[in-house]
Order: structure tokens, then C-alpha cells, then sequence
């Protein structure tokens, strides 16, 4: 990549990316309890499996022919190696941690799953530190231990409607932070090299060809979705998986992924407040004061970089 990495560009496009989770979080409560129509009448609940592979297909299928028009099938290839870099970003990353997330929610709660998809932060700070790619100061640790208890909060775990522990629910949700972890990561490297489009065409592309193996066109008929429900994945699509990852991508190019994985810690903090303002539920104490740790978290995380100087992408060993 050629462009000079921007932090305060990176920490926009992350939180915007998180935005649109929170968005897509609302959206998907709804597809779980079919309650998709503006009247509130209930229609044909959407399976997690669905949601997950609809999402990535129909993000691909509406990507594929704007970059060939813009760009040309030729400057689309990647090498062998490269490719399959994407395949592993795609499957292990896009579409694990996506699937996983949502058969958590199904097996436990969401406050269960989100706070334990949430400990990938520890989980990237401790490859980074054990890859020699950074040290483990006192600004990070604090920063990734914020960012988890500050989510924990946010999402209302302390109270009514805290943990759930399903054995497959929580092993779901500690997947999802292992997938989570290693797309910021792998995905990092590749973004290195590569404009973010197509690296989103063929993680898209993997993650959409490994759900055809799962989940054959013909168990998609069977489901007998109406026009309705076809229209919101179409929605879907772009609201969780084209616009923030686009947007998520463009951040891990100007952030390393140590503050790009805690900033993506407002995701919940949007989630609460989506919820309160506009499905009228209740924003108790506790939960604000969640979302207030994550927003100092957000201002800590960046201190080193402007106390140091640095606009580097990755650090250097230190």
C-alpha cells in the first residue's frame, strides 16, 4: 500500500464500522423473532446459518460486477499465496466468527455472547506481545482490560439478564473471539498489500463458496423465504457485512490491530443506545457507566501514539 497510514482516519472508520454492527445487531434481534414488518406482525423467523451465509453471498454477488467494470478482471488476481491468505481470512475469519456469534446468541443471550466475542482484545494483545511486536505497557493492558469490563457494563451483564452458560453457547462465543482476533490480525497483513475492496471481494468470495458446501441452493429454496424476508437480507448485507467492513478495513490500514480491536469495543455501546432510543428499552446506571469506560478506553488507547510520535501502522519492536 502506498498511502501514508492516518490514525485519527483509522479510529473514524472503526467506530463507524461499529456503528453499523450495532445497526445490524438491531436488525438481526428482529430476523431471530421474525419480527421484520413495520406493524409488528410476526412473519417466518430467519435461521442463524441463513443470515450468516446470505450476508457474504449477496455482499460478493453485488461487489463482483462493480469492481470488473471499474477495474477489469486483471487487476482483480492475486497470487497463489495471497489468495489463499484471503480464503483462510474469509472462512477462519468472516464467516466463523460471524456464525459463531449468532449461535451464541441462540444458545445463551446476547449479553453472554457479546462479552465473551469481546475478549478477542486479549486475545490480540497477547500475539502481538508474544510475536515481539509490541511490549505489553501499561497503556495497552489497561486499554484491552477497560475495553472488556467497560462492555461487560454496557451490555447489562451485572443485573437481569447477565450470563447464560450453555456449554455450546459460551464454547460458540469463545470461537467467535478466537475468529474475531484473527481476522484483525491476518487481516491486517493482507491490508497491507492490498486495497481493501479486494480484499472484501475474496474474503466474501471464500466465506460464500464455503457456505454453498454447508448449506447446498437447494436447502436455500426449500426454506421458502418470502419477498419480504429476502429484501431485509438484501438490507442486511449491506448494513452488516459490505458498508462496516469496508469501513473496518479501511481503519486496520491506518490502525495496528491492538487499538483497531479495542475501538471496535463501542459495537455494543451502540447497540445499547440504538435500543434505548429507538425501541424504547430502559438505559440502567450500570450500563452507563460501561459506556462511559469504553469512551475514555477509546481516548487511552491512543495516548502512546501521540505521546510517542508514531504514525506507524504496525510499532516496531520494542
Amino acid at each position: 500500500m502506498t498511502n501514508k497510514p492516518h490514525p485519527i482516519r483509522g479510529y473514524v472508520f472503526i467506530a463507524g464500522a461499529a456503528f453499523l454492527w450495532g445497526v445490524a445487531a438491531t436488525l438481526g434481534r428482529a430476523a431471530f423473532t421474525g419480527k421484520l414488518l413495520p406493524s409488528g406482525q410476526a412473519v417466518q423467523p430467519i435461521d442463524p446459518l441463513i443470515l450468516s451465509q446470505s450476508r457474504t453471498g449477496i455482499s460478493f454477488l453485488v461487489l463482483l460486477p462493480v469492481l470488473m467494470s471499474r477495474r477489469g478482471w486483471r487487476h482483480l488476481k492475486l497470487p497463489a499465496a495471497d489468495f489463499w491468505r484471503t480464503v483462510a481470512l474469509g472462512i477462519l475469519g468472516v464467516a466463523a466468527s460471524n456464525y459463531l456469534y449468532y449461535l451464541a446468541i441462540q444458545k445463551t443471550n446476547v449479553a453472554t455472547a457479546i462479552i465473551l466475542q469481546y475478549t478477542a482484545p486479549i486475545l490480540v494483545l497477547l500475539y502481538m506481545v508474544v510475536r515481539g511486536l509490541q511490549r505489553a505497557t501499561a497503556q495497552r493492558v489497561g486499554a484491552v482490560v477497560l475495553s472488556v469490563l467497560g462492555s461487560a457494563l454496557a451490555i447489562g451483564v451485572i443485573g437481569a439478564g447477565g450470563f447464560r452458560l450453555n456449554p455450546i453457547g459460551v464454547a460458540a462465543a469463545l470461537l467467535a473471539a478466537v475468529s474475531f482476533a484473527f481476522y484483525n490480525i491476518a487481516g491486517h497483513g493482507i491490508l497491507a498489500s492490498y486495497d481493501r475492496w479486494i480484499v472484501i471481494l475474496y474474503t466474501t468470495f471464500s466465506a460464500s463458496a464455503f457456505w454453498l458446501i454447508v448449506n447446498p441452493p437447494w436447502k436455500l429454496v426449500a426454506a421458502h423465504y418470502s419477498g419480504t424476508q429476502w429484501g431485509f437480507l438484501a438490507v442486511f448485507a449491506v448494513v452488516s457485512m459490505l458498508a462496516p467492513f469496508s469501513l473496518y478495513f479501511s481503519g486496520l490500514q491506518n490502525l495496528e490491530p491492538t487499538r483497531a480491536i479495542v475501538v471496535s469495543c463501542l459495537e455494543p455501546v451502540f447497540s445499547i443506545v440504538l435500543a434505548a432510543v429507538l425501541l424504547g428499552e430502559a438505559l440502567r446506571p450500570v450500563q452507563a457507566v460501561g459506556i462511559v469506560i469504553v469512551l475514555v478506553v477509546i481516548v487511552i488507547v491512543q495516548l502512546p501514539e501521540w505521546a510517542g510520535g508514531e504514525c506507524a501502522v504496525v510499532e516496531p519492536i520494542e
